[in-house]
């Protein structure tokens, strides 16, 4: 595969395919399946909802808005750790907090954009700060913390 061709993959396809997590498995057909693409310093996801994944009429239910910024903001941290140490294979990363704000009701019926960026890359540890928006507007925001994960942790192996 020329390098192109990686890079027209989203993070999930390209380190973590036979994923199945809930928000960004590849391999999950009832998930979310987010693909986030880094763009310059920040990473970006577009995701369309689906009708069963709304709150009430319209609106995106609030776990759901959790969960993408939740996964989206995971793989900005792993992308932020192989960038600084140059590494050819995704660590394993799991969110240790997150923080999600609703400032508003997020359209069901809507394209919408999550980006993020690392705000603070430590030794085996990313805080970022992400947002989804909707319509043209900020409708959640996400502090959160990222940690890699060590042998003998159930997440250790999960690429």
């Amino acid at each position: 595969m020329s390098n192109t061709d990686t890079e027209s993959l989203s993070l999930q396809d390209r380190y973590a395919p036979q994923n199945k997590c809930f928000g960004c498995g590849p391999m999950n057909d009832q998930g979310l399946r987010i693909k986030s693409f880094p763009r310059g310093d920040e990473v970006v996801c577009e995701f369309v909802p689906s009708p069963h994944h709304q709150a009430f009429q319209g609106v995106l239910n609030g776990g759901i808005v959790g969960a993408l910024l939740d996964c989206h903001s995971n793989w900005t941290a792993i992308h932020a750790i192989m960038q600084r140490d140059h590494l050819d294979a995704a660590p394993a990363m799991v969110t240790a907090d997150f923080h999600v704000t609703l400032k508003r009701p997020t359209a069901l019926e809507s394209k919408l954009t999550i980006r993020a960026k690392p705000v603070d890359v430590q030794a085996d540890g990313v805080v970022v700060e992400a947002t989804i928006e909707a319509n043209g507007k900020i409708t959640s925001t996400c502090r959160g913390t990222f940690v890699a994960v060590k042998p003998g942790h159930p997440a250790y192996h999960r690429w």
